[in-house]
């Protein structure tokens, strides 16, 4: 059964009747095929239509061949249906598809770089170019696509064959036999398109590209068009004027407040690093002045929720380094213990680590010299350093 399909004549077409000549399960779902259609079947990188068939939703269109089947929320008994296309998701896609076929072309007219892939989500549209795409071809072929679509010239769409198609310098060959829907813009781009488009350059609106990301052998550019273009440049409106506002300078002259505070903070945290490792020193000093001797040997027991694992393994190297071997616990976001042993020591601290986590539902390792390992309940710490305790003992004495 061929449908009729309504939105190559008219993209704008937004409520007709149609007679439903079929019906099938979608998993759970019911899916109807009619004798016509204004709804548009997911292809060519553009995703389904959207809306209702006789008040119940249609949640996604496919074609197979030439019949389109019709997804739906609900179920419909009815022969005769009315259909309504949720126009807001309609025109959004046109918008950015079309954006789409302009940039393209200008990418192709300015660096003959042709598109390798397209991508229309919910989000944001993408288009895949080859090699490296520098920053001002970016910003040349931004504005080059957006004077065509402020000049608003018309979006011809017809099928051709033969002699009329080869005449027509379309940007791809087709890949279909037979004629071929081609989606014009006079003197700037001719491609071959099952798609919807809206009548005019002008409906894009606006094309902002947002993003420029080198994948592989290619460069994905991300662009917004449209209703989507000027909510995302009114969402980073906001956001410069409250950074402006926090900042207390203009808005050109944000990058060079960041900038300052960057450098900021860069010197606090060298001049707090050297603070701390001052500070561990002399912890390590204090804690081996107060420390148990096993078999001779200073043992540290700490149990901590103030150090981070970096300011952790610092004081356990202070400690090691006069002689000391260490049991080190933190409690945070995760439970960890650190043992080292002190120079001279013979004593495998992985394989006590290894033995008390196990023991306790934890898990670790590490080198003879010093092991570390996790706890999955920070209840069980202490027990972990008395086992560790006891385990040193047995192997000093």
């Amino acid at each position: 059964m061929k449908t009729e399909r309504l939105y190559f004549a008219d993209a704008y077409l937004r409520r007709f009747e149609a007679r439903v000549v079929d019906q099938r399960a979608e998993g759970d779902r019911q899916a109807v095929l009619l004798d016509r259609t204004a709804f548009y079947p997911e292809g060519g990188g553009q995703p389904a239509d959207h809306g209702t068939l006789g008040g119940v939703g249609v949640i996604d269109v496919q074609s197979e061949g030439d019949a389109i089947w019709h997804v739906l929320e609900g179920s419909i008994a009815e022969t005769a249906v009315t259909g309504e296309i949720d126009w807001g998701r309609r025109f959004d896609h046109m918008q950015q598809h079309h954006g789409q076929h302009l940039l393209s072309a200008a990418f192709e007219q300015l660096f003959r770089l042709s598109t390798v892939a397209f991508h229309l989500g919910t989000d944001y549209a993408s288009i895949d170019l080859p090699g490296t795409v520098t920053e001002e071809q970016v910003s040349e072929a931004e504005w080059l696509t957006n004077n065509v679509v402020w000049d608003d010239r018309p979006i011809e769409t017809r099928f051709l064959e033969g002699a009329e198609l080869a005449a027509v310098p379309l940007r791809k060959p087709p890949t279909v036999d037979g004629p071929v829907r081609v989606v014009s813009v006079p003197e700037f781009d001719h491609s071959a398109c099952g798609g919807t488009h809206p009548r005019s350059t002008g409906a894009v609106g606006l094309l902002h590209v947002r993003r420029r990301e080198r994948r592989g052998s290619e460069t994905r550019i991300e662009f917004l068009c449209g209703g989507r273009a000027l909510r995302d440049l009114r969402s980073k409106t906001l956001i410069v004027g409250r950074l402006s506002a926090d900042l207390t300078v203009g808005p050109d002259e944000i990058e060079e407040a960041v900038r300052r505070i960057r450098e900021r903070e860069t010197e606090g945290r060298k001049r707090l690093s050297e603070a701390v490792s001052r500070l561990l020193t002399y912890e390590a000093d204090v804690l081996i002045v107060g420390a148990e001797r096993i078999g001779g040997t200073p043992f540290v027991r700490v149990d901590r929720d103030d150090l981070s694992m970096d300011d952790a393994r610092s004081l356990a190297r202070e400690l090691t380094a006069r002689g000391a071997t260490v049991a080190l616990g933190i409690r945070g976001d995760r439970t960890q213990v650190i043992v080292a042993r002190g120079v001279g020591s013979t004593i495998d601290c992985a394989a006590i680590v290894k033995r008390v986590l196990t023991e306790l539902g934890g898990r670790g390792g590490g080198q003879p010299e010093i092991a570390q390992g996790g706890l999955a309940d920070s209840a069980t710490l202490s027990e972990a350093l008395d086992r560790i305790h006891r385990y040193l003992r047995e192997s000093l004495f």
